[in-house]
């Protein structure tokens, strides 16, 4: 059981961003093949269907060439800007960028993994990760802020501890990240 356990929660993991990728290009797709077949550029419907794959590759391949120009990131950083400052939308956007940006991109905020003494009578620690190491701009001196992820979902908690209270684990973020989710059953490397 702990073996298809592992081996499932492993799927997912590989097939949830697939699957969004994909229902996202067979958008693309249905919208281009649409307009095609709404211009009637052709009065074969597989000449039309044609032309909406090529043209959802091309559009594909254009915005990652895009994506990697100057003119674009500078584009991207204004509207970045602009909807982390507009009333509400901010609330929205910038926890959702921020979520995102700690589990992927170059901004990985997970890479502390650290065992904390949680309940000192009973002795029980969790494993964690460090995310800010000063408080001081909060008012709080002497403690760190560890995120305590919850095992099967990617929510967790936010608690405040001393310093003496965890332990730095030798180990991969991400490996460790995988470990708790899975509830202790994926093995770490």
């Amino acid at each position: 059981m702990k073996r298809f356990l592992t081996y499932f929660i492993q799927g997912l993991i590989l097939f949830i961003p697939f699957a969004i990728t994909v229902a996202i290009i067979f958008k693309l797709f249905d919208f281009f093949s649409g307009i095609f077949s709404v211009i009637g550029i052709t009065n074969y419907s597989a000449v039309n269907t044609v032309l909406g794959f090529v043209f959802t590759l091309a559009f594909i391949f254009g915005m990652g060439v895009l994506a990697s120009t100057y003119i674009f990131k500078s584009f991207f950083s204004y509207i970045e800007n602009k909807l982390e400052h507009a009333p509400f939308i901010r609330h929205i956007y910038s926890p959702l960028k921020d979520f995102t940006n700690a589990f992927m991109g170059n901004k990985k905020k997970f890479d502390k993994p650290v065992l904390v003494l949680t309940n000192p009578q009973a002795n029980i620690e969790e494993i964690g990760f460090v995310t800010h190491e000063d408080l001081k701009d909060l008012g709080i001196a002497d403690k760190v802020a560890v995120y305590l992820p919850y095992s099967y979902s990617l929510s967790g908690r936010l608690i405040i501890v001393s310093p003496s209270q965890i332990k730095p684990l030798k180990a991969d973020g991400t490996e460790t990240m995988k470990f708790i989710v899975s509830g202790g059953v994926t093995d770490v490397d």
